[in-house]
């Protein structure tokens, strides 16, 4: 079995890019590792020595419920994370608090990964700073034959109004890697994952299902 680190839907293929960050990186700082159109990829080692953390952030033409939306549409996700396989909602608590089910696709040798992600929403009414905490669950649901399920991420968005119909999104995950990764596989989803996501992200959320959404809770 190749035990190679994948976690929640959004940019569980980034965890590739953590697994061989040098030890003269364990500092606060975060590194840019990767920058294309407007998109900047940061790691660093998380506080916990058997995680890694990495960020992303780039500015996006959308309002807050409009970002909101498109990262809140479970079924959808495959249409834009990279190497996301299928998604499905478990549970849908309210309109901003959700479980959803996860499965990734990985290239071979390794196999596919699955997860269990509680996705809860918040907002800073004077900011109109939008927090969406995403931590995967453990044991939520059976474990299937032949996909390894991920035990632990713990995934952030921080979506911050900064003009009209502007924002910018950050997304910060931390990841246990457990274990090794063959080389060409962390190369290839090193350079190629975080930045086809994103990219991917900008244009799925110029859809109009997604431009006519607001919540009553969130302030734009």
């Amino acid at each position: 079995m190749c035990r190679s680190a994948f976690v929640y839907s959004l940019f569980i293929s980034i965890a590739f890019s953590l697994s061989y960050i040098p030890a003269a990186l364990a500092q606060d700082n975060w590194t840019l590792s990767a920058q294309h159109e407007g998109i900047n990829v940061y790691t660093r080692p998380a506080s916990n020595p058997k995680l890694k953390a990495i960020k992303v952030v780039s500015n996006m033409p959308a309002t807050n419920s409009q970002l909101l939306a498109a990262i809140m549409d479970i079924e959808t996700c495959s249409e834009w994370v990279y190497h996301s396989r299928k998604n499905v909602m478990i549970k849908q608590i309210s309109a901003l608090d959700l479980i959803y089910y996860s499965e990734l696709d990985v290239p071979w040798p390794c196999e596919n990964r699955d997860f269990v992600v509680h996705i809860q929403v918040s907002q800073n009414p004077q900011s109109r700073v939008i927090t969406v905490n995403s931590p995967c669950i453990p044991g939520y649901v059976p474990q299937k034959d032949k996909i390894v399920r991920i035990p632990h991420s713990v995934g952030n968005w921080t979506i911050t109004p900064i003009g009209k119909n502007q924002v910018r999104a950050e997304y910060v995950l931390e990841v246990d890697p457990m274990g090794t990764i063959p080389a060409w596989l962390i190369n290839l989803f090193a350079t190629k994952g975080p930045l086809e996501t994103f990219k991917e992200l900008k244009t799925h959320v110029q859809q109009d299902k997604y431009r006519n959404t607001h919540y009553p809770q969130i302030l734009d």
